[in-house]
């Protein structure tokens, strides 16, 4: 019994390598130890940042540190902290450091700049941020797998930095609830907004932006039920 205890506790914190549910990936596949990620060299970014979100996640204690850093498993080079330096934009975190407290570890990896993206910062610190908070509280009763990136699919997004990063006109934010199969699902424009009911929309419309898969491992039949489904995240749990 104490072993099987052990199993279960440790089971949160694998690699997301070894969990299904990644979606389709277009550019390099990067499995770090808490998160995956799909980085677009063209965009200096990743298109997708994909991880699984639990209460034992978010009973972590560690403190955040702004210790940004470039992501040396990115095989063309990350883009750097320089790329943002009077930018005008914030170092916007797809997987957010709120989310990553559980240990020094996972804290750092969500520094690395292949999880940052440009955000206006009344974005970033208006309705981004709560919509991530809204996350946390129903990972507090069900675990989530979350999939966060920018639209990156048009060629005339504005670019920052040496590097030449593009800023996301819209960011979206998909979250599966697999224990009561849900799917919550918000394209929010890149800048200062107050109601997030108002971006509401289906996985399906995210997927016809981004030309990504997300949840292709499901079976088809709840694939399409779940995907073109509009949820309310804030709603209560049944």
């Amino acid at each position: 019994m104490k072993n099987l205890i052990i199993f279960l506790v440790l089971v949160p914190f694998i690699s997301l390598a070894q969990i299904k549910l990644l979606p389709k990936s277009q550019g390099e596949l990067l499995d770090h130890t808490y998160y995956s990620l799909s980085y677009l060299e063209d965009h200096e970014q990743a298109e997708w940042a994909h991880y699984r979100l639990n209460i034992a996640m978010l009973k972590g204690k560690i403190p955040r540190k702004n210790s940004f850093k470039s992501d040396e498993l990115v095989s063309t080079k990350s883009a750097t902290l320089a790329d943002y330096k009077n930018s005008g934009y914030d170092r916007g975190h797809l997987v957010p450091a709120g989310d990553m407290k559980l240990s020094k570890k996972s804290m750092s990896e969500s520094f690395y700049m292949s999880n940052i993206s440009p955000q206006r910062a009344s974005f970033n610190r208006g309705i981004w941020n709560t919509l991530e908070n809204q996350v946390r509280l129903r990972a507090k009763r069900s675990e989530l797998y979350v999939s966060t990136g920018g639209i990156l699919n048009s060629k005339k997004l504005l670019r920052i930095g040496r590097n030449k990063v593009s800023v996301p006109d819209q960011f979206y934010k998909i979250i599966y609830d697999a224990k009561n199969q849900k799917m919550f699902a918000y394209l929010i424009p890149n800048k200062k907004l107050d109601s997030l009911e108002k971006y509401i929309v289906t996985v399906d419309l995210i997927e016809v932006l981004t030309g990504i898969d997300f949840y292709h491992e499901l079976d088809d039949e709840l694939e399409n039920k779940l995907e073109s489904a509009k949820n309310n995240l804030s709603a209560k749990l049944n």
